[in-house]
């Protein structure tokens, strides 16, 4: 499981022109699952994720959390998180999870987020979005449950 989380001082993912999630200052996180991950991974990260102090305090210093700041999160779904360009010049995607467990465990990441996190939005799983934000930073961190 990979989240790519950007702090940001605003988010939006629309569909088909219109916005369906949307926050001001927080995270935006792409998720990409694989088929071999699990809701324990997916506990994992959101631990990680929620408990990251990546917003400045009173010093400047990136000593703050999500729930310190009062931020929000916007989840949206990018299977090409799993991309492997190692032959060729086109991705392949056979390392990310199907359709089936994907959309189900990124349901249930949205769900265990909103039991801590008070304003949660989301994309729509495996529909074409256009994600727009203002990094703030610019400030971007890459969790692979691989690597954690």
């Amino acid at each position: 499981m990979r989240f790519v989380i950007q702090r940001v001082a605003h988010a939006k993912v629309a569909v088909n022109e219109e916005t369906i999630g949307k926050i001001e200052k927080g995270y935006l996180v792409l998720i990409g699952i694989a088929e071999t991950d699990t809701r324990e991974i997916a506990d994992k990260l959101i631990r990680k994720m929620i408990g990251l102090r990546i917003f400045e305090d009173e010093n400047g210093k990136t000593n703050l959390s999500l729930s310190d700041v009062g931020g929000s999160l916007l989840l949206v779904s990018q299977f090409t998180l799993y991309a492997n360009c190692k032959k060729g010049n086109r991705p392949s995607f056979i390392e990310a999870g199907s359709p089936e467990k994907a959309e189900e465990l990124y349901e249930y990441i949205i769900t265990k987020c909103k039991e801590s996190v008070p304003t949660v939005e989301q994309g729509s799983f495996g529909a074409d979005m256009k994600v727009s934000l203002l990094n703030d930073g610019p400030f971007t961190i890459l969790l692979d449950s691989e690597t954690l």
